[in-house]
């Protein structure tokens, strides 16, 4: 993100009412608040649905590529959908991914660190087969207390049109 799109950066309070496709413009970029990731959470999830020696150890996870304890990627998004639905763009009738075209953890999220999303409109799309429709494209950086990237995703979303 640069500093131009820092400036045009909108947050929950600027946008209180449900967004139609209609209110997205390419470059709007909507911060969510922020959450605060615990060890407890970070082995929870772990244990459930990833169950990985550096997800669950501290001791051996020290030993390992991530050098220690680590939240699962999945764990990561997550928290990240959690973010948006609480703060992100307020999307009429919801967050409906069509897919998505990429997502990458570029580093792990540890114990203490607080996230929040950065979201970025870079496509809109008319749909000839659902008038009611359009697609939203959207890139979402998940950043660290430090503003360090620790997850990106670009979404294909279907965002519903006004109607009348």
């Amino acid at each position: 993100m640069t500093r131009e799109n820092a400036a045009a950066m909108l947050t929950r309070a600027d946008t209180p009412g449900p967004l139609y496709f209609e209110d997205f413009a390419v470059g709007q970029v909507y911060r969510s608040g922020t959450f605060a990731v615990d060890t407890a959470a970070i082995k929870a999830f772990a244990t459930q649905f990833d169950p990985q020696p550096f997800h669950l150890d501290e001791a051996a996870a020290k030993g390992t590529l991530f050098g220690g304890l680590a939240a699962s990627g999945f764990h990561t998004a997550a928290l990240t959908m959690r973010l948006l639905v609480d703060g992100g763009a307020p999307i009429a009738g919801g967050i409906i991914g069509a897919g998505l075209d990429e997502l990458r953890w570029p580093r792990p999220v540890r114990p203490g660190d607080v996230l929040h999303t950065e979201s970025e409109v870079m496509e809109k799309r008319d749909f000839r087969s659902r008038p009611k429709e359009g697609l939203v494209k959207m890139r979402t950086t998940t950043l660290n207390q430090n503003g360090e990237a620790v997850q990106v995703m670009v979404a294909n979303l279907l965002v519903p049109r006004r109607v009348g």
